[in-house]
């Protein structure tokens, strides 16, 4: 069965991902659709998709401008994954992922020749490594010169690839590498803005000093005219270039000659990259021709480099809505998770207080006890509960001072024996003797052990002879102190191992929140240490917390491992 969805690359929903059926939807600006799109330029009901067989098809229901597929008007279309629908200012991106079918491999679609293979009579006749010219380029000539071209195109596509911080950045050094490649004076990156269409300036780059505090001019005359003809266009003389009127802006910004290009994506314009070359009034009359420009070469090479800018645009515009859908899905995932637990926690006090109410209206001083207890016991819940939220949701440092850890393990046990000899487990603590003092969060260890003796207890309830061993120690080969927590419950299954740290995932069902075990390993790796878990199914599990030793005191604001 294939899974399929749209999800927002550009609009208001940016992010918002819509899982398709086997019903139709109808997709529109009123309520009442099952996908909501809010968008001023998308009809109350501007078009349906609905699985027709193994596809999906979109259909436009005569909206008023128009349902578009990859740049093209549709009135039905059958979607491949990948698509691009656009609705108004609003672009969905087609995901159709299948479960099933096979693809073949490539491994058994290619032969890989044996060495001196009667069959491979290929010779090399070519050597050509990847540094093709100097890194420094002399002239305009040598700008021009195609292996030049290729490797300003390699070091372009290594910069638009490079992790960044921002789009900003990425397509900040991506221009200062495409004005030095074609010996501009000056270059801008104009973006078309995803929400409203209109250009804006992203970025500027300058290869020779100007006025400090001036602002560069760009000629919207050349910029309205890549973007209607969507053409790149090189301008070798302002003055005498007849496609431009005498009161256009490109005369009075004292630019001589102007490159710019569309930046065309895979399916839709994202902007245009504008390069000049400024020649004072007084020069340019007694020298128009004379003075060396751009060339033809340069404006395909500026061409080129405008593709690969505007795939990164659109990448980047794409891996922001994944992230973003990926955000919104994992917080749907956690409020769904905690209401569940919240809920199972209230519903124990809910009952809790109809036994108080029961035994204060009968005067029954037990019964009255018993809510109590009960009450009491879904109170340390969600207070665990809480502080646990709490820990794992933001970064900390752990508040070190001078503590004996015999005394907080020694707290823990005390605080779970109640809860022990409830579920009639026998809780042993046995602690190393002559531990030193040492350095750590008291509070912080204290919650981590706490956790874990919490899930032991947990996992050896109804067992017969159920034991729970918490052991400390100090290793002397690698001066760790240890905390180790045994049971002799069911175990964990093996596939289980390596999720049983992850966020939500509870192997106690509807007891577990999930968070426990995630907390407690993200506190001991703030110390420098790991939790390591043996276990084997129907031997119990033995979790051991180890951190390093550290010598100081806590108040003299430096701190060293012993």
């Amino acid at each position: 069965m294939k899974k399929a969805s749209l999800l927002v690359v550009q609009g208001v929903e940016q992010g918002t991902r819509f899982e398709l059926v086997d019903r139709p939807l109808a997709l529109g600006r009123d309520a009442r659709n099952e996908i909501r799109i809010l968008d001023s330029e998308v009809s109350r009901l501007h078009a349906t998709i609905q699985r027709v067989k193994d596809d999906f098809v979109v259909t436009d229901r005569n909206s008023s401008n128009g349902t578009y597929v990859n740049g093209t008007v549709i009135r039905s279309h059958v979607l491949v994954d990948g698509d691009q629908i656009r609705l108004g200012n609003t672009l969905l991106l087609f995901s159709d992922v299948s479960q099933d079918g096979w693809k073949p491999n490539a491994a058994d679609r290619v032969q890989l020749l044996r060495r001196h293979d009667p069959a491979d009579r290929s010779s090399i006749v070519t050597h050509l490594g990847q540094d093709l010219v100097p890194a420094e380029v002399r002239s305009r000539d040598e700008a021009a010169d195609s292996p030049h071209s290729l490797s300003v195109l390699y070091r372009i596509a290594e910069e638009v690839a490079r992790p960044s911080s921002s789009l900003e950045q990425s397509l900040q050094r991506t221009l200062d590498l495409t004005v030095a490649a074609v010996l501009a004076d000056r270059g801008c990156v104009l973006l078309s803005d995803p929400q409203t269409g209109e250009i804006q300036p992203q970025v500027t780059s300058q290869r020779v000093a100007g006025q400090p505090g001036t602002r560069m001019p760009v000629s919207r005359t050349i910029v309205d005219y890549v973007l209607k003809s969507k053409q790149g266009v090189r301008t070798t003389n302002a003055q005498q270039d007849s496609r431009f009127d005498p009161t256009d802006s490109i005369f009075q910004a004292g630019i001589r000659e102007a490159m710019c290009v569309p930046m065309q994506g895979r399916h839709q314009l994202m902007g245009v990259i504008y390069v000049d070359i400024t020649t004072p009034a007084d020069y340019l009359l007694m020298a128009q021709d004379k003075v060396p420009g751009f060339r033809e070469d340069q404006l395909r090479l500026l061409i080129a480099i405008g593709r690969q800018t505007a795939l990164a645009v659109e990448n980047h515009r794409y891996q922001h809505a994944f992230v973003k859908a990926e955000r919104l899905a994992a917080m749907g995932q956690t409020i769904a998770t905690l209401s569940h637990h919240i809920k199972n926690i209230l519903q124990g006090v809910r009952g809790g207080s109809y036994l108080i109410d029961m035994g204060l209206n009968d005067h029954n001083e037990d019964l009255v006890r018993k809510g109590w207890h009960v009450v009491e016991k879904n109170q340390n819940k969600i207070y665990n509960l809480v502080m646990d939220m709490l820990t794992f949701s933001k970064e900390r440092k752990p508040a070190y001072q001078q503590a004996q850890l015999n005394d907080t393990v020694h707290d823990v046990v005390e605080l779970m024996q109640a809860r022990a000899d409830e579920f009639r487990v026998e809780l042993i603590y046995q602690p190393a003797e002559n531990l030193p003092l040492s350095t750590f969060d008291p509070e912080g260890i204290h919650r981590a052990i706490l956790n874990i003796v919490t899930n032991a207890i947990d996992a050896v309830e109804g067992s017969d002879h159920a034991t729970v061993k918490i052991e400390t120690g100090l290793d002397p080969v690698s001066d760790m102190f240890w905390v180790a927590v045994s049971d002799n419950g069911p175990g964990i299954v093996e596939d289980q191992l390596q999720r049983i740290f992850n966020v939500f995932e509870s192997t106690k069902g509807a007891r577990g929140t999930g968070l426990g075990l995630a907390v407690s390993q993200k506190i001991i790796r703030e110390h420098g240490g790991e939790i390591t878990v043996d276990s084997r199914l129907g031997d119990g599990a033995r979790f051991t917390m180890a951190w390093p030793r550290l010598d100081d005191d806590p108040h003299s604001g430096s701190r060293t491992v012993a």
